[in-house]
């Protein structure tokens, strides 16, 4: 069979035949290889040890990986609307890395972004009710985006006082050496974190800080609810009601009428 553009770019970019499926899983394969690799560069016995291996490996999945991203680019419609694409960077940022890494040390680790281009390829791991999964949480996140911007905002105006207060309070001689510092000790006391490096003193300021501790619990429950609401909105209640799930082979989205399974036939 002759390897028309075309037929090319079937199996490039479509998931529907032999060809196109193998080439996923090929690209599957070569992307966990990658990652792997980075990640077992970065530690230094290995690197001792296998660090040319290590180095070879990298180069043969750079090479491949920017055929593969010439042949997107050349086989693409419309090329600029690929090269900006989310895809499309992911794609170009798999293979960036690794020609940085003449100019820039170690910047080759950042391969690992290649973990990224497993979005690509998921269809082939029969995941796609996953990724619908994935599209309702998005949904729901940026339709909560403008509470969440109000709630920000709130947060951070509650950290610009709380850190003025804690400048006044405590001053330079307990480490509130200025307002943003102060601003520093309000976000990660606030945030429950605590790293202990600043801490107050003097009774009043222990006391401004248990306040904003237990401010703190508050408001980290705060954009879990906003997120929770929207998607309560957005999923239908029959969805989650009216459904069965055969215990014998795990089909789901039988109908709870349903007296056996429309998959293997087993009783429900």
């Amino acid at each position: 069979m002759k390897l028309t553009k075309k037929r090319i770019a079937e199996i490039v970019f479509d998931h529907n035949d032999w060809a196109s499926r193998t080439f996923d899983v090929v690209l599957l394969v070569l992307i966990f290889g990658s990652v792997i690799v980075a990640t077992l560069d970065s530690v230094a016995e290995l690197r001792s040890r296998f660090g040319t291996t290590f180095y070879i490996l990298e180069v043969v999945f750079t090479v491949l990986f920017t055929i593969e991203y010439v042949l997107r680019v050349w086989l693409t419609g419309k090329t600029l609307r690929y090269v900006t694409s989310f895809y499309g960077i992911v794609d170009l940022l798999a293979i960036l890395p690794f020609y940085l890494s003449f100019f820039v040390a170690d910047v080759q680790l950042l391969t690992v972004v290649r973990a990224l281009r497993l979005l690509r390829v998921v269809r082939i791991l029969k995941l796609g009710r996953y990724l619908s999964e994935a599209d309702f949480i998005s949904q729901s996140l940026k339709a909560s985006m403008a509470k969440i911007q109000i709630f920000l905002f709130t947060v951070l105006t509650v950290v610009l006082i709380m850190g003025t207060l804690m400048y006044l309070v405590e001053g330079p001689s307990s480490g509130f050496t200025s307002i943003p510092r102060g601003m520093y000790w309000a976000i990660v006391t606030l945030t429950t974190v605590g790293f202990g490096d600043i801490t107050p003193s003097t009774p009043l300021g222990q006391f401004i800080a248990s306040l904003i501790m237990l401010l703190g619990y508050a408001i980290i429950a705060v954009p879990t609810g906003i997120v929770s609401s929207e998607m309560a909105k957005r999923r239908n209640p029959h969805d989650l009601i009216n459904t069965k799930t055969c215990h014998s082979c795990g089909a789901e989205g039988l109908g709870v009428d349903d007296k056996f399974c429309k998959k293997c036939g087993g009783e429900l």
